[in-house]
């Protein structure tokens, strides 16, 4: 799935909020099931949406390449699932998201949006199909509340309930080219009736299936958020520990080392995947974001936001870019995109939402929304970083994927 979150912290940084200091907030700050594996491994931990959560083990910089050319395993406890049981769980769902969720087959994961009505975006989610009446939604953690309330709201006319189950839930994701062959390595795993190894061997990107973690109930769901191959691991937070150690220890000889949130911002930023509060927010329309395919107008009824949907943006609305430049300076959230003015100097034509310099490309990369006639690939802009006016160049997303690498 994409995990992703709208508190992630920015290459490295912490999160614009910054690090919870106040007693009140220490109070009421939340930590992983896996928390004291994280301090025993030497973890630097921020403040991510209420959670405190690793943002580094080692360096940036070498969690990211292990996930490049090995695997890196993640704590994603803080996000926010929410089950929906009940007959018309899947029509409910197809109101209240943009997708048609009622479509999916059994096991099958789909990304998706929760709209506002004027069409911007809520939250982006994966929803797992779980069962003939159950769907699970993923949500951002900072949204959590949000997306609960939402769905309670527009699904009440369907036979339908609706649970949030985050506080029962653990997410543990091991993502990178290594990722099968430490999943398969990994003792405890067990499917009854059926071959544990060759299900998940064959399992397709988007799809789960229900297995056993030493005869505890575990999802296992191929998706991630890195560009990797990878799997995304649903457990009781009970059991999360013994997960995850096991996971670390079959996976050492192969390069398998935990990673934290630094590194999962400039993994998912070179694979051109966008983070919540950066390129997508409530003044966001999925077409802006080049993520129009996500709302299915096709399905032949209403869905909250549809209206607006088929409106679309204004001709004029900024779009979504990738931008690739030269050197080592990085254009970071909220630098100014620039371009020639008719007085012969320049002028503000986009914002970078994201950017870093790339540790597998070499070279600084961003995403950023323009003016649309500035989006065309090759086109040649500046950015304001820290007042030099440095060149960079519209590139397709994404910069990096593992098809070309």
């Amino acid at each position: 799935m994409s995990s992703h979150d709208s508190q992630a912290p920015q290459n490295g940084q912490t999160p614009q909020d910054g690090p919870t200091d106040t007693p009140e907030a220490a109070a009421s700050e939340r930590t992983s099931p896996l928390h004291d594996a994280h301090t025993a491994a030497g973890a630097s931990f921020t403040d991510f949406a209420g959670w405190q959560m690793p943002v580094r083990y080692s360096s940036d910089l070498a969690e990211h390449h292990a996930v490049r050319t090995a695997a890196g395993l993640f704590d994603l406890s803080h996000m926010a699932e929410i089950v929906l049981i009940g007959p018309e769980a899947g029509q409910a769902l197809d109101y209240a998201l943009a997708g048609k969720l009622s479509a999916l087959a059994l096991d099958q994961a789909k990304y998706s949006m929760l709209l506002s009505r004027a069409g911007g975006i809520l939250d982006d989610l994966v929803v797992y199909r779980t069962g003939d009446d159950r769907y699970m939604v993923v949500a951002n953690a900072s949204n959590r509340e949000t997306v609960a309330e939402e769905l309670r709201d527009r699904t009440a006319p369907f036979d339908v309930e609706v649970y949030d189950e985050s506080d029962d839930i653990a997410l543990i994701a091991v993502q990178g080219p290594a990722a099968l062959s430490i999943l398969l390595a990994t003792p405890g795993f067990h499917l009854e009736g059926d071959d544990f190894a060759q299900r998940v061997t064959d399992l397709k990107y988007y799809w789960s299936i229900p297995a056993e973690f030493e005869t505890h109930p575990v999802l296992v769901a191929r998706t991630g958020y890195t560009g990797e191959d990878g799997f995304e691991l649903y457990i009781a937070p009970d059991n999360a520990r013994a997960l995850w150690d096991a996971l670390l220890e079959s996976g050492r000889e192969q390069g398998l080392v935990p990673a934290g949130l630094a590194s999962r911002d400039t993994l998912r930023l070179e694979a051109g995947m966008p983070l919540y509060g950066h390129e997508l927010g409530r003044d966001t329309m999925p077409a802006q974001a080049g993520l129009g395919r996500v709302v299915n107008l096709a399905k032949d009824t209403d869905f909250v936001g549809r209206a607006a949907s088929e409106e679309g943006p204004d001709a004029e609305a900024r779009v979504l870019v990738g931008l690739m430049g030269h050197g080592k300076r990085a254009a970071r959230a909220g630098y100014p995109v620039l371009a020639p003015a008719p007085d012969g100097g320049e002028e503000e034509v986009g914002v970078v939402t994201s950017g870093a310099l790339s540790p597998t490309i070499g070279v600084p990369i961003a995403m950023a929304y323009v003016a649309p006639k500035f989006a065309r690939p090759g086109v040649e802009l500046h950015v304001d970083v820290r007042g030099s006016s440095l060149p960079f160049t519209v590139t397709a997303l994404p910069f990096y994927s593992r098809k070309k690498h």
